[in-house]
């Protein structure tokens, strides 16, 4: 059974850093593609960071320059570091798992709150 925790979300102020990790169990780890989605109120959810198997990365563009995605294999995690973070960065934040052969979404995580005052 494919299980994907996440942690470290909260409340936070403008300009403040909060650092996402979420644990993986129940898959091959190091064969996935990992990435964090965020959905807000009344939003659709959106790709916020994804790492691949060859630790290449992607990032919206609304967060690039201020996240950072890693991954320890070892340790079947993934990193979510987020600096000077925004009152729009407010959102919950999922861990999603997928391999590149899946036609479907993937696996997801309960998800995490992020709420950034301003």
């Amino acid at each position: 059974q494919v299980q994907l925790v996440e942690s470290g979300g909260g409340l936070v102020q403008a300009g403040g850093s909060l650092k996402l990790s979420c644990v993986a169990s129940g898959i091959i780890f190091r064969i996935n593609d990992m990435a964090w989605y965020r959905q807000a109120p009344g939003k659709q959810r959106e790709l916020v960071a994804r790492i691949g198997t060859a630790m290449s990365t992607t990032y919206a563009d609304s967060v690039k320059g201020r996240f950072t995605i890693s991954r320890d294999n070892a340790k079947n995690t993934v990193h979510l570091q987020m600096n000077s973070l925004k009152p729009e960065d407010t959102a919950v934040y999922y861990c999603n798992a997928r391999r590149r052969t899946d036609i479907s979404s993937g696996s997801w995580g309960q998800g995490t709150q992020v709420t950034v005052s301003s």
